[in-house]
């Protein structure tokens, strides 16, 4: 079995990393000429964590992370609202991993490399299509090195290519549009001081108005400085898709005056935003659920299958999933030759579309960032414990409901 993969984002590279473990010829074919570790910080849940350990990466990614300790919610006022340990800390036989998109990405390119063999890690090839019949697929690539196009023939082609999939788009010429939520997000690195233990991710605010925060450095740079990533969301007046470029660079006088008064005594959330060298804007969309992902022997994988909001820190754990359960299925059809591959990708979609789909209806809904949107609704101007607003039990029962949904409950990950 042969296996093109469109994209080496995340989920195309792990699932690169994976079908070479279970002996399945890939190759991974990358529009961009290099890559380049681009971004701002994600966060690897435990769950994904784990797939990362399967792969024998998470020593390498850990010494990269921030071993992230707890996360906690806030209002407005930076009254607390739910605190709890996370990664280790909770318990999970894996940690949970603050780290920068980039690095990510370019151990997982470096891993693919030196197990694949570089001949097997395509750049500058730009996907166009592909055709399918009793032989298999050929895929059309407009390679960018010397403007030519090349044709590869295979036996399995998976989509990789992200929120803007080119191979989704041919499945789905006609009315897969972005849904915009009408928010805003402005994500950012600054270099700061430590916050409460270090190693904590916070979340303040509610639907409209929210800031979010986590370090990516598991020690303090020169001076005491630590990288410390942020994103601020705001609810803005227009009802339709932003026409400007997405991830274009931004000045902090957009939106930093909504979070001039967000300073309490152990941090300075003014001071973090006036402190980025450079801020990035990208509108909070995803995409409504496909009835299915499968076409005869190509498939999706992560955001080319489900754009979902970056909401419960699940984007890249859900791409790695999928590519685990991809993995999986193609496996069955190698070793055993009893199960055809249109057959395992439907296997694939069956276990993995209602879960992404259930993810992306949560995420709507604001998914385990409920509790901030309750703590507002019911006390907009405080309150003096949150148990008098939201019950104890409700914020626990709102956590652990996301965490079953998601595939990092505790007791299933053990």
């Amino acid at each position: 079995m042969k296996v093109i993969i469109v994209g080496a984002g995340i989920g195309g590279l792990t699932l690169a990393l994976m079908l070479h473990k279970r002996g399945i010829e890939c190759d991974v074919y990358e529009s961009v000429r290099e890559i380049k570790p681009l971004g701002v910080g994600i966060n690897l849940l435990p769950h994904a964590a784990n797939e990362m350990n399967q792969l024998g990466l998470l020593d390498a990614l850990s010494s990269r992370a921030v071993l992230t300790s707890a996360l906690h919610y806030y209002n407005k006022h930076g009254q607390t609202i739910w605190q709890e340990p996370r990664g280790l800390a909770a318990g999970y036989p894996v940690p949970q991993l603050s780290i920068h998109r980039g690095e990510l990405q370019m151990l997982l390119a470096k891993a693919v490399q030196d197990r694949l063999g570089q001949q097997h890690l395509h750049t500058g090839m730009s996907y166009e299509t592909m055709e399918q019949n009793d032989a298999g697929i050929v895929a059309t690539f407009h390679d960018r090195n010397n403007d030519r196009r090349e044709q590869v023939r295979a036996d399995v082609l998976i989509g990789a290519d992200g929120i803007h999939s080119a191979v989704r788009k041919m499945f789905y010429p006609q009315g897969d549009k972005f849904r915009f939520s009408g928010r805003i997000l402005w994500r950012a690195i600054t270099l700061a001081d430590p916050y409460l233990d270090g190693k904590t991710m916070f979340m303040a605010g509610y639907q409209d108005q929210k800031f979010v925060a986590y370090p990516l450095a598991s020690s303090a740079a020169d001076g005491g400085k630590a990288p410390i990533n942020w994103i601020a969301e705001l609810k803005v007046d227009a009802h339709d898709l932003p026409a400007t470029d997405w991830n274009r660079m931004v000045d902090k006088s957009v939106f930093a005056d909504a979070f001039k008064s967000w300073k309490w005594d152990w941090i300075d959330i003014p001071a973090l935003i006036d402190g980025a060298q450079a801020i990035y804007e990208f509108p909070l969309v995803d995409k409504d659920p496909l009835p299915r992902w499968s076409h005869g022997s190509a498939s999706l994988i992560g955001d080319a299958a489900h754009p979902l909001y970056p909401i419960g820190s699940n984007g890249s754990a859900q791409a790695i999933l999928d590519a685990r359960h991809m993995a999986d299925k193609l496996q069955e059809v190698q070793a055993k030759g009893q199960k055809s591959i249109e057959l395992a990708l439907k296997e694939y979609e069956a276990d993995r579309l209602p879960t992404t789909t259930g993810i992306i209806l949560k995420n709507r809904l604001n998914g385990p960032e409920q509790v901030m949107q309750l703590a507002h609704e019911r006390a907009p101007g405080g309150f003096k414990h949150i148990h008098d607003v939201v019950p104890e039990s409700e914020l626990q029962e709102i956590s652990l409901r996301y965490k079953r949904a998601a595939g990092f409950d505790p007791k299933a990950l053990k």
